[in-house]
């Protein structure tokens, strides 16, 4: 049976009885009646509102504690190829092929002339497929984390060295040449974490649906290919189709804010705060 209809007679039958039930009872106090009576009515609206509030109001009686199950299937996967996203909507899985645009200028280094080039170029790019296209222009943070840390272990490296000749009585030459190494990567490694990298990418989505998975993903990949063509003649650029991991940044928030060195970044912030405090 279906859920709403299943919630809507559940409601509507438990309004019902209430309502039966209160006003069979002769010796029921006419305050007691009067709330029961709401409650009925109550109920009855809530098995109205059913029908088509179903998606507002389900999660709430499915509600575990403070969090809300929606639903237990995976939101996507990558497909085993690595070059596209796989979603299920009903009995249909639809695939979504992200193309990478290598355009990297911005309109406040054209001149007018050249912004009416541009445009006319986009018109040209919207107009070359008749299937639906999303492009878009994305900036999000670039994850410095292995970045970060091999930085760290040059730093941590050089202080060690450092240490073990001062300890040997190593020539000073030798000393001072490691006490300048150990602070060259410790003032690169304060400069790392301390500034956000940003990276802007622009790119093209095109998704495409079929019976079987398969055939979601070689309809996409075609689109897809259609579409690289048409920026290929349109941009005199080389599309590129975005693989592996580097999808996940345009559909996961922890690959377009990454949390370690979002987090770092803070911690850093805090630390010098405290400091200049």
């Amino acid at each position: 049976m279906d859920n709403r209809l299943f919630m809507f007679l559940g409601f509507f039958a438990t309004g019902v009885a209430i309502v039966v039930i209160t006003v069979g009872i002769s010796s029921l106090l006419p305050v007691y009646k009067i709330i029961f009576l709401i409650i009925g009515i109550f109920f009855s609206c809530l098995a109205l509102s059913v029908r088509g509030y179903s998606y507002l109001i389900t999660p709430v009686f499915r509600q575990r504690k403070r969090d809300i199950v929606i639903s237990n299937e995976d939101a996507f996967w990558i497909s085993s190829a690595g070059d596209a996203i796989l979603t299920k909507d009903g009995g249909e899985y639809v695939s979504t092929v992200f193309v990478r645009i290598p355009l990297y200028r911005s309109g406040t280094e054209m001149t007018d002339e050249e912004k009416l080039n541009f445009s006319t170029q986009l018109t040209k790019l919207v107009s070359a497929s008749e299937l639906p296209v999303r492009y878009t222009s994305q900036i999000y943070i670039m994850n410095k984390d292995n970045y970060i840390n091999t930085i760290r272990s040059n730093a941590s490296a050089a202080q060690l060295e450092e240490s073990s000749l001062t300890s040997t009585g190593a020539p000073e030459s030798a000393v001072h040449r490691a006490r300048g190494k150990a602070s060259m990567w410790q003032t690169m490694l304060d400069n790392v974490r301390k500034t956000t990298s940003l990276e802007m990418v622009t790119y093209a989505m095109v998704s495409a649906r079929g019976d079987q998975e398969y055939e979601a993903l070689s309809t996409a990949q075609q689109r897809a290919r259609e579409v690289m063509s048409g920026i290929a003649a349109v941009f005199g650029v080389q599309p590129s189709v975005i693989t592996g991991q580097d999808i996940l940044k345009f559909v996961e928030p922890e690959y377009l804010i990454p949390y370690s060195t979002t987090t770092e970044q803070m911690a850093q912030q805090m630390n010098e705060g405290d400091l200049n405090g």
